[in-house]
């Protein structure tokens, strides 16, 4: 929660037309020294890389996302980490959007309360799903086995999530925090904010969303 709260999920550089790169001195550069975010491949390869220097075990598993009609995207469309061994491991992700509050076991059928969502995790064969009930049941949101991956082996993925038109990360930018009670978001020129179920989103002038970045995220307009 911590991490949440404090490293924004963005993809700016793609709209500023700079390249996102996964090399880890790179990753470390941007999100600490430069005080910036990132979207899930940044965030959780340098999050992979602290865990491991601080003598943690961790897998990069690549992920599949559902979409709206359940269709899964490609394999390495994201990147998640399952950190710990056998008997403790837990499925982590500070990339996907206002999930993962606090880590999952790894457990068949575990089922929590995280806010105004109930989330779970479902094992099917090698596979395991991860899956929310926003109060329609529950729906999966992405698919994963436990092969580990090196942080390069995302690379082609993530050069087509920067660059194909497609990608909804080139439709739209995105600068997001979580909140102790909800989540503040910049979208586009959009300012919203969720707070306990509730949701507020205002238009912004090209001025305003500068200063909204600088104010709420702590970071510059390029």
């Amino acid at each position: 929660m911590a991490h949440l709260q404090r490293v924004p999920f963005e993809n700016l550089d793609i709209g500023w037309g700079r390249p996102i790169r996964l090399e880890l001195d790179h990753l470390y550069q941007k999100i600490v020294l430069e005080r910036r975010g990132g979207y899930c491949y940044e965030l959780n390869g340098l999050l992979a890389a602290l865990l491991e220097a601080l003598g943690h075990e961790v897998r990069r598993l690549s992920t599949r996302v559902a979409g709206k009609t359940g269709e899964l995207s490609p394999a390495f469309d994201h990147l998640a980490l399952l950190v710990g061994g056998t008997q403790e491991a837990q499925l982590v992700d500070v990339g996907f959007g206002d999930a993962f509050l606090e880590p999952l076991p790894l457990i068949d059928e575990f089922t929590r309360l995280e806010r105004q969502k109930t989330v779970c995790l479902e094992q099917r064969g090698e596979d395991w799903l991860y899956l929310e009930d926003r109060g329609e049941g529950l729906r999966v949101q992405y698919v994963f086995n436990l092969v580990p991956h090196n942080l390069q082996d995302f690379g082609p993925r993530n050069l087509c999530q920067q660059t194909a038109p497609e990608s909804h990360f080139t439709q739209n930018q995105i600068c997001s925090l979580a909140t102790p009670s909800g989540r503040i978001s910049l979208s586009g020129s959009r300012l919203i904010r969720s707070e306990s179920g509730f949701k507020t989103e205002t238009e912004l002038s090209a001025d305003e969303y500068e200063a909204a970045l600088q104010e709420l995220f702590g970071m510059a307009a390029r």
